[in-house]
């Protein structure tokens, strides 16, 4: 069985042996658009993170009989092609659900305590400089006791809440799909949520009824002392919009892990007048070593789970 990994990058050089040792194996760093086929040739088992598999693709490949998403999203993948074909399309659920949520608390954290500011501030020299022992130029805040609004509780949304409430907020949410079901939070409007939050972190995934949620409008709706922070798709957020709210004071800060188009090229968020209000990181909030094991083990299951089928 020939196994292919399109991008192999993604799981930076972690240890891919329980993939490997399944199959006649090749792993390619990256792959371009126009390599996809070749790349692909011959491959009962395709695995790709983020490469593109649409329709033609799909129709070139006569051997392919599974396709492994190394990510939980399978926007990637034309599901309805690969159906079409009787191949058979698995992703990685839940593997990166602490890393998110601790990246997520770490930014809240991190914003709300002016980190990146006074860090810069020892190294720059200015603290050596001063006269004074202590620095207030920034003023911080705590999380305890603040209101914590979530959009979106699934499992990465629920550890967030858990892990909010260790810290002593108050923690509400907004479900995106609008399913009725029993939760440890209250469940509260979009409004209610934006105008009553300290925090509010984006947890759904990008679809027709969160594509644009959160734009000028529900902005402004926010508390100006109010953080947002996105680890779920880019967009989800009117970027453009946020830039303009950050600019203004709109919302005291923003953290994003996530964007329109990846890798970001040229963007409003990029002319921010205080870089101290924006913390962006490009798409790694996943990617503890931890997390990364865990998604390789996925993948490895899922093509064990196919192979035992097949039999």
């Amino acid at each position: 069985m020939k196994i292919v990994f399109l991008d192999e990058y993604s799981v930076c050089g972690r240890s891919l042996e329980s993939i490997t040792r399944q199959g006649e194996y090749t792993g390619y760093d990256t792959t371009s658009p126009d390599e996809v086929l070749s790349h692909c040739k011959g491959a009962e088992v395709v695995i790709s993170n983020k490469v593109v598999l649409d329709a033609a693709t799909i129709a070139a490949l006569p051997d392919l009989r599974l396709i492994c998403v190394a990510a939980t999203g399978m926007n990637n993948i034309d599901l309805a092609a690969a159906a079409d074909h009787d191949i058979e399309v698995r992703n990685a659920v839940g593997y990166s659900t602490y890393s998110v949520a601790e990246t997520t608390l770490c930014s809240a954290l991190s914003l709300l305590r002016e980190v990146t500011y006074y860090n810069d501030f020892f190294h720059s020299g200015c603290y050596a400089a001063s006269e004074r022992i202590f620095n207030f130029d920034r003023p911080t805040a705590q999380l305890r006791g603040k209101r914590w609004g979530i959009i979106g509780l699934g499992n990465i949304g629920r550890e967030v809440g858990r892990l909010a409430e260790a810290f002593g907020c108050e923690v509400v949410y907004y479900s995106t799909s609008g399913a009725e079901r029993e939760e440890p939070y209250p469940r509260v409007e979009l409004d209610n949520l934006l105008t009553t939050s300290d925090i509010v972190s984006i947890h759904c995934p990008l679809n027709e009824r969160t594509a644009g949620l959160i734009g000028k409008e529900e902005l402004a709706k926010m508390k100006s002392s109010a953080i947002l922070i996105n680890v779920a798709r880019g967009g989800i957020v009117d970027e453009a919009a946020l830039a303009t709210a950050l600019n203004n004071g709109v919302i005291r800060g923003a953290a994003l892990d996530v964007f329109s188009s990846e890798p970001l090229r040229e963007s409003p968020l990029y002319n921010i007048k205080d870089k101290y209000r924006l913390l962006a990181s490009p798409h790694n909030a996943w990617s503890s070593v931890e997390a990364i094991d865990r998604l390789i083990g996925c993948i490895a299951r899922n093509i064990e789970e196919y192979k035992a089928k097949r039999k």
